[in-house]
């Protein structure tokens, strides 16, 4: 383990426009927290780890299988405040945000994430990204793209198709994963920009801290298996999915 501390937080929150009270949703008889939180629990470079929510349902439920867990403020408009919120008082040096409707998440990508954070100090933000391999992706808005510089550093996010082939290369075009870790201090310090035009134009948080100078490492996640482990579960129709996916891979678990 390193001597920097390194926490785990996962947002939940009961409200949402598509599925209502998500974070309970049941997956072959857990609730759909449980299975991101168990999952979370492998990664080797956490040394704790929390969910931080609104809702005493959740809290409730959370408890109930002997996770960590704290209330925070319900007026939030986005996971990183609330992220925010829990770490400010934490003991730790290094936050990982972990999406909280993944319940099959690898637990070698919160590895990977942390990485670049323990290995070099300059590193202030770093999250994943993989290779579109489906041709409807490249053009789907949800699926967000990212590039590069020749160390890693992103240079911009989009919801369009970046970089527009214009001549046809065989230039990998990739998908960003939505998972960050950060140094504690750059966590507190983002979460106090004012919106930008980029973040707003795109709806993408990550375009504010670029406007604002800040750097992202973007690793190339290794995941063997990223149809499973990065499933989200947004509607009732996912969640059957997932009842599927998890009961073809139980062996895995």
């Amino acid at each position: 383990m390193s001597e920097k501390k390194v926490a785990g937080i996962i947002p939940a929150r009961f409200g949402s426009s598509r599925l209502p009270g998500k974070p309970l949703a049941d997956i072959a008889g857990k609730p759909m927290i449980q299975h991101v939180y168990e999952q979370c629990s492998k990664a080797v470079l956490l040394h704790e780890l929390w969910i931080a929510t609104d809702d005493e349902r959740i809290c409730h439920a959370v408890r109930n299988f002997n996770g960590n867990v704290m209330m925070t403020r319900p007026d939030h408009c986005c996971g990183t405040d609330r992220i925010a919120e829990a770490a400010a008082d934490m003991d730790a040096d290094i936050i990982v945000n972990i999406q909280g409707d993944q319940p099959f998440i690898d637990p070698g990508m919160i590895d990977q994430v942390v990485a670049p954070l323990l290995a070099n100090p300059a590193v202030q933000i770093a999250t994943l990204k993989k290779p579109v391999e489906e041709e409807a992706a490249l053009h789907d808005p949800a699926v967000v793209k990212t590039v590069t510089d020749l160390t890693g550093r992103a240079l911009y996010f989009s919801r369009s198709l970046i970089p527009y082939p214009r001549e046809k290369t065989n230039l990998r075009i990739y998908e960003h994963i939505g998972l960050y870790a950060y140094t504690k201090a750059v966590l507190l310090q983002i979460t106090r920009l004012q919106p930008t035009a980029l973040e707003k134009t795109e709806s993408l948080e990550q375009l504010r801290w670029l406007e604002h100078g800040y750097h992202i490492q973007v690793e190339t996640a290794t995941d063997s298996d990223p149809l499973f482990h990065g499933f989200s579960v947004d509607t009732e129709a996912d969640l059957l999915r997932a009842a599927e996916l998890y009961k073809d891979r139980m062996n895995s678990f």
